[in-house]
């Protein structure tokens, strides 16, 4: 993983990299939660997410949007933080030109922008949605939604409620040619305290079963406590362990 600087809109975005040995693999980009409430792209749910891709052989990008950490300009309410999205979605494609699939994933706030980004994107393959606030923002714009994805929600959330996750897929899912999957961890809150390792295997899992053509783990968005192990994903006994040493000293309040 190596630290990287891009131009966006508003000034130099910061953010951290992973190039996969593969030539043609595929791309992700993991989008934070909301600045105002502290979130950065050192958030664990997000270091989670893309450790998850990391591990299952991508090329991935997580970033600090505009006024966040080293990168330049201010909070601008998603408007600026779509456009950051979109640099930094450019950024990847243009350093992985052999890649054929490429996935956003988002957490909150982010999950807000990635659901967004894929309206404006028709190369997006796939999405990961982890807790998307649908309790507080209008996804009304998914209408039809592009691509099929991943639904993430924590059972204990006492910030975004587990239905409106769970009305948001099943809404989705209403819509023709795509298949958008729900998965309820069961004792998560809003920042999986003590289940990033469930967030990892659930995410691992979606994401395999999606590039194998596997039935997915879960169907028509009904929730499920099921967690599925694979030999591709982290050992049982690991919890914290691989989170780095930049995020050592956040938050664990960060959204």
């Amino acid at each position: 993983m190596v630290e990287v600087m891009f131009n966006g809109h508003a000034g130099r975005l910061e953010g951290r990299y992973y190039q996969s040995p593969r030539p043609n693999a595929p791309v992700a980009l993991v989008l934070h939660p909301d600045p105002l409430f502290g979130g950065t792209m050192n958030n664990k749910v997000v270091y989670s997410l893309f450790t998850c891709f990391q591990d299952l052989g991508f090329s991935v990008l997580r970033f600090n949007f505009r006024g966040v950490g080293r990168s330049q300009g201010q909070f601008d309410n998603g408007i600026g933080e779509l456009s950051d999205s979109i640099l930094a979605l450019d950024w990847l494609q243009s350093i992985n030109r052999e890649s054929k699939q490429c996935w956003v994933a988002g957490y909150s706030f982010g999950a807000w922008i990635g659901m967004q980004l894929l309206m404006r994107r028709p190369d997006i393959s796939n999405f990961i949605a982890v807790t998307p606030p649908a309790n507080e923002k209008d996804f009304s714009f998914l209408a039809p939604c592009p691509t099929s994805g991943l639904i993430i929600q924590g059972g204990q959330d006492k910030i975004v409620p587990p239905m409106s996750s769970a009305n948001l897929a099943r809404h989705l899912n209403q819509q023709r040619n795509i298949e958008v999957d729900f998965a309820l961890i069961d004792d998560g809150d809003h920042m999986y305290n003590g289940h990033l390792k469930d967030l990892y295997k659930v995410t691992g899992q979606y994401v395999l079963n999606v590039l194998h053509r596997r039935t997915p783990i879960v169907k028509k968005a009904t929730p499920t406590k099921s967690i599925i192990n694979t030999s591709s994903l982290m050992d049982q006994e690991e919890e914290d362990d691989y989170v780095d040493d930049d995020i050592n000293n956040m938050n664990e309040n960060e959204d």
